[in-house]
């Protein structure tokens, strides 16, 4: 049995999500089913979650000052 759900995601991350999903040849719909699946099998979220390291927030901050200017996946590939 299927159930629906609504969640609210970034836009921009969803559509980048949604074109690296479909360059896998995954629906997102699939890759949440994945995700919820080992959810259930590890018992918890199946990657660690913790406080990143100073080299971590570095490079978000770096990430942050590019304002959302990030590599498409097209240009990634090249």
């Amino acid at each position: 049995m299927k159930t629906q759900t609504t969640i609210r995601l970034d836009q921009n991350n969803y559509t980048q999500a949604k074109e690296i999903l479909k360059y896998l040849g995954l629906s997102y719909s699939q890759a949440v089913n994945i995700f919820n699946s080992l959810i259930v099998c590890n018992k918890g979220l199946p990657f660690e979650v913790k406080i990143p390291k100073g080299e971590t927030l570095q490079a978000m901050d770096e990430a942050k000052k590019l304002n959302g200017d990030f590599v498409t996946l097209d240009e990634f590939k090249k």
